[in-house]
């Protein structure tokens, strides 16, 4: 349908901040209107929302998708399909690929496997370092041209502060955005659980979350003097949160994210050595995860996002300190998000500000709004709806969920990507 109205609907506005019942109309791709309680829609099709949620589509920072040289893993094709059945309507890929996504070639290869087979937007960030190895920046102008929309390592650091300081002086240049993991290496190497008195008990490797903020203190320390646009990829811990306070009240450009499984989890979940609840960094305290929560409600920690990293069972299947980091997040973010919302940490404006707008915005997207003119990138989700989370069941091809079994609220009911609908009743 080129035209159609969605009515009866609970609006979710970030950008407004407010939830107000009422509708939208939709014309070849864009919002062309919005509808408040009692207006009569013109006469085309319309469909009726039953007074659930209708928001902006999440953006999500961070997904890791299989192609090149890990499709038995995730491919875009059922990447793609996990991210419209979890309300993802943009997929912004991490370039932790073999090889790595740093050059043109290999970017533009990325797009073309994407193209037709991958339901939801896909914004690719490319490499910082040739080959992730921290020696050498890449060519940015060729990949920005090519499509890029930020530059990162993934969770490898760049440990040489020269090689790092001229990346980021020349991304200042062009205007990029640069995402760096926050960690210190050499505090976290071999690190697979947070230190503490239960890290000690199960006799784990772990490392202390100073780690994280003396890493955030550097990159911060060099963006300061370079001037660029950053972006922490995973703000996980309250010792960081002072360091990210400043950086923001100097005026410096800097925004951060945290991943659902730090704001939902705890290390505790880890259990009798549960290896799907291994993450990169690791499940922290539940102070911690309080204290992050609360720095999201605020403002200070930017975005939310999935952090999905597909890993197949023979990776999981090891001893712990063995065993792979990572899980799959694109189709249990809203879900597991609603806990948020259920536990009072959040109201769903607040949310999908760090779901949606933020992201968008942080990437330069005209997504993420419900204003006229905006994409039609869409979701509408039942926050209430409750069921127990079968990870086979999941479209992604790996299957690594620490939510597997648990009770949740939350569900999709359709998705819209340009006006478009690319999940709906009868998908799954």
């Amino acid at each position: 349908m080129t035209e159609f109205a969605l009515v009866n609907a609970r609006l979710i506005d970030p950008e407004q901040e407010d939830e107000t019942q009422g509708g939208l109309i939709v014309r070849n791709g864009t919002i062309a209107a919005r509808l408040r309680p009692g207006d009569s829609p013109p006469d085309i099709p319309s469909i009726d929302c039953d007074g659930k949620c209708l928001a902006p589509g999440i953006v999500d920072i961070g997904v890791k998708v299989g192609e090149p040289g890990e499709r038995h893993k995730e491919s875009f094709k059922t990447a793609g399909r996990a991210a419209v059945a979890g309300g993802v309507t943009t997929m912004v890929i991490r370039p932790d690929t073999t090889p790595a996504i740093d050059n043109p070639e290999t970017l533009e290869f990325v797009m073309r496997r994407a193209a037709g087979v991958c339901p939801a937007r896909i914004a690719p960030m490319a490499a910082l370092t040739k080959s992730r190895a921290g020696r050498e920046m890449v060519e940015m102008g060729f990949l920005m041209d090519a499509g890029a929309v930020a530059f990162s390592d993934g969770d490898t650091v760049v440990q040489d502060h020269k090689v790092l300081s001229r990346a980021l002086t020349y991304a200042a240049s062009l205007g990029a955005l640069v995402i760096t993991h926050p960690q210190d290496p050499g505090l976290s190497k071999g690190a697979a659980v947070t230190s503490g008195k239960f890290a000690t008990l199960r006799g784990l490797p772990a490392v202390s979350p100073v780690a994280e903020r003396m890493g955030l203190e550097r990159d911060l320390a060099l963006v300061e003097m370079c001037g660029t646009r950053y972006h922490a990829d995973q703000i996980t811990t309250a010792r960081s949160l002072p360091a990210l306070r400043r950086a923001k009240d100097a005026g410096l450009d800097v925004t951060a994210g945290v991943s659902i499984h730090h704001l939902t989890l705890n290390e505790f979940d880890v259990g009798d050595y549960r290896t799907f609840f291994k993450v990169k960094p690791p499940l922290r305290s539940e102070d911690d995860r309080l204290a992050v929560a609360g720095a999201v409600a605020e403002g200070t920690i930017d975005v939310i996002c999935s952090m999905h990293t597909p890993q197949d069972e023979e990776s999981k299947r090891l001893p712990f300190e063995e065993a792979a980091s990572g899980a799959v997040g694109l189709e249990t973010l809203l879900p597991a998000a609603m806990r948020l919302v259920q536990n009072g940490n959040l109201n769903l404006p607040t949310l999908w500000r760090a779901l949606s707008l933020n992201p968008a915005r942080r990437l330069g997207l005209e997504n993420g709004r419900l204003s006229v003119g905006a994409p039609a990138d869409l979701v509408l989700f039942d926050p209430n709806a409750p069921f127990v989370l079968d990870r086979f069941k999941l479209n992604s091809k790996s299957k690594n969920t620490p939510f597997d079994g648990a009770r949740m609220e939350g569900k999709v009911l359709r998705t819209f990507v340009g006006g478009a609908q690319v999940f709906g009743p009868g998908d799954s």
